[in-house]
């Protein structure tokens, strides 16, 4: 028989044959990720295509798009890269409308893509500040309004935006990125109570620290000390950028249908805990 068995004998160690590959979760599906150059993006498209789904890596570096693009390709699904701009409306719009004519549909947009933003209040420009929510906020805003047009034509989708656990508590010279990630969350707790009735789940992941290309060039600045920050992780250490992977598939499948409007802090329990240090 092709199924593997499970035998347990008194007093006999548990002996496992072939059994069968459990079904791929997002299989026909096709995913929009932006910011899927590098990091938790990539990781995302990644995950996203090894549970069956076609993906759309979106970047503003279409270099990067394209590398990550040609692992997607390389683990079965079909993959796209597009260079987009989601702070510019036409851009957006340009990128929803490419989708559609390619793979006919949107089931998947995670909107990922973002800036860090490291001043002392006091020094912030208004450039800076503008920049930072213009990308992490504004940007947010122009996908699910572009995607959300599709999905509830279609009568289903599934948005994940990712936002920081930066939305969920202060940082000290954090403004302009705290209160764009704090508005991320406020944005998908407001269209999912909308989008609803359309079938559209609507959810955030509110990652802690994690180890991408952008964490690591603030530990090397000097901006951000790594062991402090372990050591108020009960968990004791930074995400992987696949653990954050690992929420999205779920907040992409099924399996988590009837679940909308929610925010899933994934920080080893760093916006739970209540003392600085161990």
């Amino acid at each position: 028989m092709d199924e593997k068995e499970v035998k347990i004998g008194y007093g006999s160690p548990l002996e496992v044959t072939d059994l069968p590959s459990p079904p791929k979760r997002l299989l026909g599906k096709v995913a929009i990720v932006t910011g899927a150059g590098r990091g938790i993006g990539r990781a995302i498209a990644l995950a996203f295509a090894k549970e069956g789904a076609d993906v759309v890596i979106v970047d503003v570096d279409l270099s990067s798009a394209e590398k990550v693009a040609g692992e997607v390709k390389s683990l079965g699904p079909n993959a796209l890269a597009l260079k987009v701009d989601v702070a510019n409306k036409n851009k957006v719009d340009q990128m929803i409308k490419t989708v559609v004519n390619n793979f006919g549909k949107i089931d998947i947009l995670v909107n990922n893509a973002g800036i860090s933003m490291v001043r002392p209040s006091i020094e912030l420009s208004e450039e800076d500040w503008n920049r930072c929510l213009a990308i992490n906020l504004t940007g947010v805003f122009l996908c699910c309004q572009a995607a959300g047009k599709v999905m509830i034509k279609q009568g289903e989708g599934r948005i994940i935006n990712i936002s920081s656990i930066a939305g969920l508590g202060a940082l000290p010279q954090r403004l302009a990125y705290c209160v764009s990630k704090a508005g991320v969350i406020m944005l998908t707790k407001v269209l999912s109570i909308e989008w609803a009735q359309y079938n559209v789940n609507v959810n955030a992941i509110a990652p802690g620290h994690t180890k991408t290309e952008m964490i690591r060039d603030l530990i090397r600045r000097g901006l951000l000390d790594e062991e402090k920050i372990k050591q108020r992780t009960p968990r004791g250490r930074l995400a992987e950028p696949e653990e954050i992977a690992d929420a999205a598939v779920f907040l992409a499948s099924d399996e988590s249908k009837h679940i909308t409007g929610c925010v899933l802090p994934v920080d080893g329990g760093f916006s739970a805990v209540g003392w600085l240090c161990k």
